[in-house]
């Protein structure tokens, strides 16, 4: 089973659309104990940094992902999910993401924000989330993007104005900076890659 976490500014709905036409069986977690049936879980971002974590931590979500991290489960961050992994925003200086990985997530000065639309993903190294050519476009809607020293994290890379981690990977955890649910036959074959091979 495969948890949506709703913080109530996640896109969920896309997502749950897209599990289901994979066939696979899926629910919403709006609260801690609606964890206990999900076998792996998908973290969508819509929103600002600092909402997300209040709502969080306002349902005691936020605690119990923390648990997930610490068991090593299988997750998923999408867009803003993928940049609570890090440890802070620009966009919400004094709130602190979960600090899973170290790095901080900046706000786009060289071109226009948001980001909208379809842009490349550079493949940098071999990923099991990943199944296509060294190269492939999905679809970007964000103004902020993560700025980490761990290098080894990063999967794929993609340009806009600079060079920015668009996918990561550390064990069972996975981020993109992308919306697959979105980006059609090449974001369900990611989809599906991480619930079968991840």
């Amino acid at each position: 089973m495969i948890g949506i976490i709703d913080y109530g500014a996640g896109n969920i709905h896309s997502v749950k659309n897209a599990l289901d036409f994979l066939r696979y069986k899926n629910c919403i977690i709006k609260e801690p104990e609606d964890m206990r049936i999900a076998d792996r879980i998908i973290l969508p971002g819509v929103g600002a940094f600092g909402f997300a974590v209040k709502k969080l931590k306002h349902t005691g979500l936020f605690e119990k992902i923390m648990e997930w991290f610490k068991r090593g489960r299988p997750f998923l961050g999408i867009c803003l999910g993928l940049q609570l992994l890090f440890e802070s925003s620009e966009e919400s200086k004094k709130i602190k993401g979960f600090g899973i990985f170290k790095g901080f997530i900046k706000r786009f000065n060289e071109k226009k924000v948001p980001q909208i639309g379809w842009n490349n993903v550079d493949i940098l190294k071999k990923s099991p989330i990943l199944s296509f050519r060294k190269s492939q476009f999905f679809y970007f809607l964000h103004s902020y993007y993560v700025d980490t020293p761990e290098k080894e994290l990063i999967v794929g890379i993609t340009e806009y104005g600079i060079k920015y981690p668009s996918v990561i990977n550390r064990d069972n955890i996975y981020g993109v900076q992308f919306h697959p649910e979105k980006s059609g036959q090449v974001g369900l074959a990611l989809l599906k890659n991480w619930v079968e091979k991840c």
